[in-house]
């Protein structure tokens, strides 16, 4: 086996908070290398190439990129872009996909079902026999229900409320008068902060924490988390037509917390009594490896884009 031949496969698992690597030998060798996130405001082709380039100079070129990606909207583009690049003229097959796939590849593998990932956003991706859905991860303007943004943001609605006499009072005031002492004037502060999204979600972590002493407001803002997250979860096995015992994946920071959690599964289960909730199965970056092996009539297929040279 010549050099060439011998690291047949490179995964990648771009994600916002660093792009984890794998190469994977012939011989069944890896090797692992860990890059900076890649962001999702500016072009990814760049970002992307010179990732694969720089571990093509360290080893020899992989004949094989499967790539899982934050904020991809157009895999069929990005593919052939990548395929053009002249930095990856060794490269014979490019298959990518948004990293929501790899991390549902990552949860429950080849396996019918839903995955959850809750962490500031939130989306959710249903598979069925035939096809797949995803459901919200719209945002924070229009989606991202149950996610750490829409829960921090439940706690900020709720402490102004106490605050002016139309909601009941809350350990939530607290942890906020102690970012901003003048509840007064939080509101033009916080609409300053360019941080703002990571500063309206941190303070998820705190209703989970009230949450477990029995303040009553943080009880009900971890339940309507968990309901919006487990309607996520249900709408996306009902659209697919998943079987009744489909396996439900729940994954990311806000799964965390046992209040929502616990509130999920049996949210779950009042519609899907016998859905299966599994622990994940590997990781995203396994998840894109194993892009590498789903063929054409794959339910993912509309999802990913698979080219080759020639």
């Amino acid at each position: 086996m010549s050099e060439h031949d011998h690291h047949t496969l490179l995964a990648i698992d771009a994600g916002q908070t660093g792009i984890k690597t794998r190469l994977l030998g012939a011989d069944g060798s890896s090797q692992e290398w860990l890059f900076p996130g890649v962001l999702t405001d500016r072009p990814l082709l760049g970002q992307l190439s010179s990732v694969i380039a720089e571990v093509s100079r360290v080893t020899a070129p992989p004949r094989t990129v499967t790539l899982g990606v934050s904020g991809l909207t157009d895999p069929g583009a990005e593919a052939e872009a990548l395929m053009q690049h002249p930095d990856l003229t060794d490269v014979h097959r490019i298959v990518i996909t948004h990293d929501s796939v790899t991390s549902f590849l990552g949860v429950l593998g080849d396996q019918y079902g839903s995955v959850v990932a809750a962490g500031t956003g939130v989306v959710t991706l249903g598979v069925g026999p035939k096809h797949s859905a995803r459901v919200d991860g719209w945002g924070h303007i229009m989606g991202d229900a149950g996610s750490g943004y829409w829960i921090g943001r439940e706690a900020l609605d709720a402490v102004m409320r106490a605050f002016d006499g139309r909601g009941p009072a809350t350990a939530l005031t607290a942890p906020v008068q102690e970012r901003w002492p003048d509840l007064e004037i939080a509101y033009t502060q916080l609409q300053a902060s360019h941080d703002r999204v990571r500063t309206v979600a941190s303070f998820a972590a705190k209703v989970a924490e009230l949450a477990s002493t029995g303040d009553e407001v943080s009880v009900r803002i971890c339940r309507a988390a968990a309901e919006e997250l487990a309607l996520a979860a249900t709408a996306s096995l009902r659209v697919v037509d998943a079987p009744a015992d489909a396996a439900v994946g729940a994954v990311g920071g806000v799964f965390g917390a046992d209040a929502i959690r616990s509130a999920f599964i049996d949210a779950v289960r009042a519609e899907r009594p016998d859905a299966r909730f599994v622990p994940p199965i590997g990781s995203g970056l396994d998840g894109a490896v194993s892009l590498a092996d789903l063929g054409p009539d794959h339910p993912l297929r509309d999802r990913f884009a698979d080219v080759s040279r020639g």
